[in-house]
């Protein structure tokens, strides 16, 4: 029977359960408040410079961009994917986005090169990229408008970020996997040459100047890791000033940079200047005599001041006659003698070097790098296998 005691006796139970709850629901949201705050805390505070390079070692470690490569194939690498074709948007900016692939067909064409022993190189995925780059840098990729502004191209601001990446950014990611295993390739037979990468305006933190992503640094610090290494040299000789490697290796001693450009056009980045080891300023209107000559005394005075283990080699034929944007007067007889005496230098010296083809803003430079690439093997300064087939 229900009496007013027994009402009351409810009352106090419903209530004390009510109290009850809520205190429950206090204290764990006061626990998650300290959660949170810790948490925030701890994210707040960056990691210890050995945390870094613990994070970076286990990454490049773990990485599946180093692979073996089979003798018979020559250390030659490109992919298909190399070359842009994004509804004709990539014409609306002056590089030859199909530059990488035409190479490889002047080669085959010449016989100078069979293209079943071309290698093929992975895709380098984000754990890969963020050796060097910030998650920061990463997360703006996804952003189309910040894409457009790296590759100059305002449309591809228009665009679905996931027709971006796949059609814009995935071409890149994997040439800066060709670039990361041409390092491996160099050390174990004398040379590699990417037909492609050389982005040397993108350092870890920032894009530029059609670069997205920090080939160059990426694969000297898979070297350094992977490779024993601990001397690199950067012999830069595209028109442009290198800034995104000269940031990156600000105050590195491991790494000797030689840049020789035009500082009178893009990037004007006085800062990064001041970390290149040994700069030579070669003036809009310089010709290919005077260009050699300067190229000459720079490796004669590099030699003398480092003793490197690998050399990468930022071959950019943006500074032949009546290229747009390097403006400089070099004939494509300069490219191939250019080029001819950096592998000699290496050679010379035994020093594993690897070629990237970076930047041209010309449809002759494909034909000129290709020439190039025959003159090299001509003189016996590459093996490109002519005779060799591949298993």
């Amino acid at each position: 029977m229900w009496t007013e005691s027994t009402r009351n006796r409810v009352i106090v139970i419903v209530l004390a359960f009510a109290a009850t709850v809520k205190l429950s629901h206090s204290l764990y949201r006061y626990k998650l408040r300290r959660s949170k705050a810790r948490s925030g805390t701890m994210s707040l505070a960056p990691p210890s410079e050995n945390d870094a390079e613990s994070l970076r070692r286990s990454r490049i470690l773990s990485s599946k961009l180093y692979f073996d490569v089979p003798s018979s194939k020559v250390p030659l690498i490109y992919s298909s994917s190399y070359d842009i074709a994004f509804l004709g948007i990539e014409k609306l900016h002056p590089f030859d986005s199909a530059k990488w692939g035409r190479i490889c067909r002047f080669l085959s064409m010449d016989d100078v090169l069979n293209k079943n022993c071309i290698v093929e190189p992975k895709q380098a995925s984000k754990e890969d990229l963020l050796v060097v780059h910030t998650e920061a840098y990463l997360k703006s990729l996804k952003s189309s408008s910040d894409v457009a502004m790296i590759f100059e191209v305002p449309p591809v601001a228009l665009f679905p970020n996931c027709l971006v990446q796949q059609k814009v950014l995935g071409p890149f990611r994997n040439q800066v996997g060709g670039t990361i295993l041409a390092a491996k390739l160099a050390k174990e037979r004398g040379w590699a040459i990417n037909v492609g990468g050389g982005f040397h305006h993108c350092c870890g933190g920032k894009g530029g100047g059609f670069c997205a992503y920090a080939d160059i640094s990426l694969c000297i610090h898979f070297a350094f890791v992977r490779l024993n290494i601990s001397r690199v040299m950067i012999i830069d000789l595209d028109a442009h000033q290198g800034n995104g490697h000269e940031t990156d290796f600000a105050n590195d001693s491991r790494v000797y940079i030689l840049d020789i450009y035009n500082p009178g056009i893009y990037p004007f980045d006085y800062e990064a200047r001041r970390y290149i080891d040994q700069k030579v300023e070669v003036a809009s209107g310089t010709t290919t005599a005077e260009y050699l000559r300067k190229l000459d005394e720079a490796l004669e005075v590099a030699a003398h001041n480092f003793e490197p283990e690998l050399i990468v080699y930022n071959a950019g034929t943006d500074i032949l006659d009546g290229d747009p944007l390097g403006r400089l007067k070099i004939s494509p007889d300069g490219i191939t003698h250019r080029d001819e005496k950096v592998f000699k230098f290496a050679r010379e010296r035994n020093i594993p070097i690897v070629m990237l083809t970076s930047g041209g803003y010309m449809k002759s430079s494909a034909r000129v790098i290709a020439d190039s690439i025959t003159n090299l093997s001509n003189k016996s300064l590459i093996d490109t296998g002519r005779n060799r087939t591949s298993t």
